[in-house]
């Protein structure tokens, strides 16, 4: 039989090769790594059929609705963040001279001002993190916002819809957003009883349509709460027993968050509301004032990264951190598939006599991305990074450590989903307490932590190591 014989099929290939042509423009006019971009082109012209709908999928790199819906509500917007930057508590000014340029270009690319005024409490583990969580949200007076990547209906998830349902009943507002791959499994009945208790619950998908369009990526990785405007959180722990230990085969997670009081809560608010927007087209009146007296002095950034920023906002922050330590970049992140130039600038950091130190887990939810952390060791050793396998259990928190200047908390992993493709948020502080903070939980963890050589991988065998180096290839795809 030939393709005469089959009359709707040239019809077909012709809008297949169509479709893979756009894809091709499209990827010409909007890439930002080039060896990406190479890839989907060779297989949009070699194996359209399949290439298309994968493209479809995975292709995209920007999130072109979110940018429609911020610049909807820009004015707005703008006018907060001109607000927030010309507070007594705001210090972004280059005239302040203890400020060094590596903090300044934070703010530019955050678009938000360091505050001083601040008090950040580090939350070691998922127990002291949930016990905080629900003691704001029990004393909030006038409203809930939560901003969670995975929501559960295990024991956690069903404290935290207690506890709204309860503050709903007594006045409180609560805005409840969610992410819809993270919290794929959780259930409808779950946002239902919310929704008939008052609360306005939304999902982050590719705004009215996102049931129609099967884009998996840009997933909101954000974990953070307000209340009333006084008392925020973020880091790396979602709602969900695992972070006590008491669910995914008992294995203990090993995760931190922090509670933020003062101006810098301001920052959270800012960046839950561009989400909030986006996934519901409302703009809520929120407290923009910070309480006074200020709980404390420290000073806190706090850096929204995505897909939708000017710049590769999340890559930006890391290199800026790697490249101007000048002692140590301590760094723990569950997953470890760097790109090019971020590995580049940790070798850079090793050879110029910096400490660089990974943490990574042993034990891992993606057996894919633990396997492509081994194709990094022979780079990483002979420039003298030092990688560590944190043995205890699954350890997903994601922190930064730079010399004794600046630490950060937050959701980002040193991972190209990421660096490019979710939306993440990270709380940079530099007083002295919560660096110390910071460093005593890097250290108590490398403590549990086995260094790994050149040897955990060179002897292992020829099929490992191709595998390894394969993974590593899907990098961007993890």
């Amino acid at each position: 039989m030939s393709i005469a014989d089959v009359p709707w099929l040239p019809l077909a290939l012709t809008l297949i090769y169509l479709a893979a042509a756009a894809c091709i423009y499209r990827i010409l006019m909007t890439y930002r790594v080039a060896q990406g971009a190479i890839a989907w082109i060779l297989a949009l012209i070699g194996l359209p059929y399949i290439a298309v709908p994968m493209f479809l999928l995975f292709g995209r790199n920007r999130f072109g609705g979110y940018l429609r819906a911020k610049r909807t509500g820009d004015a707005a917007l703008t006018e907060l963040l001109n607000h927030f930057e010309q507070q007594t508590t705001a210090i972004s000014r280059r005239a302040d001279e203890h400020f060094p340029d590596e903090l300044q270009v934070l703010c530019k690319l955050g678009r938000q001002p360091f505050t001083t005024g601040n008090r950040c409490d580090l939350l070691k583990n998922g127990e002291a993190t949930f016990e905080a969580l629900f003691d704001a949200m029990e004393n909030a007076r006038h409203y809930i916002l939560l901003e969670f990547y995975i929501v559960r209906s295990d024991k956690v998830g069903q404290r935290i819809k207690s506890i709204l349902k309860r503050k709903l009943a007594q006045g409180v507002q609560v805005w409840f957003l969610y992410d819809d791959i993270g919290s794929v499994w959780l259930p409808r009945k779950y946002l239902r009883e919310l929704a008939a208790a008052g609360a306005k619950v939304a999902s982050f998908g590719d705004g009215n349509f996102r049931r129609m369009r099967l884009q998996v990526n840009f997933r909101n990785h954000r974990k953070l709460l307000v209340c009333d405007g006084d008392v925020g959180f973020v880091g790396g722990i979602n709602l969900g027993d695992e972070y006590l230990g008491t669910a995914m085969g008992e294995e203990p997670w090993r995760d931190s968050h922090c509670r933020i009081t003062g101006p810098a809560v301001t920052g959270l608010q800012l960046a839950w509301l561009e989400d909030w927007n986006w996934a519901s087209e409302d703009f809520p009146t929120l407290n923009w004032t910070p309480s006074q007296p200020t709980p404390g002095d420290q000073e806190v950034l706090i850096l929204p990264t995505g897909p939708a920023d000017t710049y590769e906002t999340c890559t930006l922050f890391f290199l800026n951190c790697i490249n101007n330590a000048r002692t140590r970049i301590w760094i723990a992140s569950p997953y470890f598939v760097p790109d090019v130039q971020i590995m580049n600038a940790l070798q850079l950091a090793a050879l110029r006599g910096v400490d660089v130190r990974i943490i990574i887990p042993e034990k891992s939810d993606s057996r894919l991305i633990r396997l492509a952390a081994y194709s990094y060791l022979v780079q990483a050793c002979r420039a003298g990074i030092g990688i560590y396998r944190y043995q205890p259990g699954f350890m997903h928190q994601k922190v930064v450590l730079v010399d004794d200047r600046y630490a950060a908390i937050g959701t980002a992993n040193l991972d190209n989903r990421s660096m490019r493709l979710n939306f993440e948020i990270t709380a940079i502080s530099t007083a002295v307490e919560f660096v110390n903070g910071i460093e005593s939980l890097l250290e108590q963890d490398l403590t549990t932590s086995r260094l790994m050589t050149e040897r955990d991988y060179r002897d292992r065998s020829v099929a490992f190591r191709l595998t390894c180096r394969t993974i590593r290839l899907l990098g961007p795809l993890l």
